[in-house]
């Protein structure tokens, strides 16, 4: 049976919740998709803990754990965009390494793009009853009203890591650091529909953000001019036919 479906997890210094992450995801995929269906690729983005050697032993107990390395660190978008390069599946379904993110949810997700049309290229997760300070709440509220207005991609929460997108339209989305945040605007760029699933949120438990409140803020203030003028600068050439 082919893979329909690659998990890819971007992690960073996360030796205290990979396990955990992996482990999850094979017990939901299996019941849900089926052991053959899928294959999980976590991306390790150089950490300086166990992160990588913990993974590499956790591959003797789950045969459809795959652990690709950075030599050097470039960041969530990086690893993100290596796991789909290695990608087998035609779907993929990202989500973030430190455990916030349910399993379940990820299989919801992308279960919802392998029914949906071909016109349909992303089903994007939005947390409610997120488990963040109230700081990281309003500068994230501030950043996602700022980015919809601007961009009108109809998405109201781009920092939740649960996504499921097809792998062809990944890999026609431009590339730079940071785009992660940006995925729906680049779809809806490249003419295809996205989808929104509420999705669950939980504490962090073990290790620490990889962002703060002004780190986000800056992102948010220096990519968006970025993504505007990508979108303002492409002509879609509608369905294009060989003859």
């Amino acid at each position: 049976m082919p893979i329909t479906v690659s998990v890819v997890v971007a992690v960073h210094n996360e030796e205290g919740s990979c396990v955990q992450v992996a482990r999850e995801l094979e017990a939901v995929f299996n019941d849900g998709l089926g052991q053959d269906a899928y294959e999980l690729i976590f991306v390790d983005d150089m950490s300086s803990d166990n992160t990588l050697s913990i993974l590499t032993d956790l591959k003797a107990s789950l045969p459809n754990l795959r652990v690709v390395h950075h030599q050097n660190n470039v960041g969530k978008s990086g690893g993100v965009r290596t796991g789909v390069i290695a990608a087998k599946g035609e779907i993929i379904a990202m989500l973030d390494g430190d455990g916030q993110n349910p399993a379940a949810d990820v299989l919801n997700v992308a279960k919802r793009l392998l029914e949906a049309g071909p016109d349909v290229g992303l089903v994007a997760g939005e947390r409610r009853r997120r488990q963040d300070t109230s700081s990281k709440k309003w500068a994230s509220r501030w950043a996602n009203g700022i980015r919809k207005k601007m961009l009108n991609d109809g998405s109201n929460d781009t920092g939740c890591g649960i996504k499921a997108i097809r792998r062809e339209v990944f890999l026609r989305l431009p590339y730079f650091d940071n785009m992660h945040r940006y995925i729906p605007a680049l779809v809806n760029r490249e003419g295809y529909g996205s989808l929104f699933e509420p999705v669950d949120d939980r504490p962090r438990t073990t290790g620490q953000s990889k962002y703060t409140n002004i780190g986000r803020l800056w992102v948010a203030l220096s990519d968006l001019p970025g993504v505007m003028w990508l979108n303002r600068r492409y002509r879609h050439p509608g369905n294009t036919t060989e003859v």
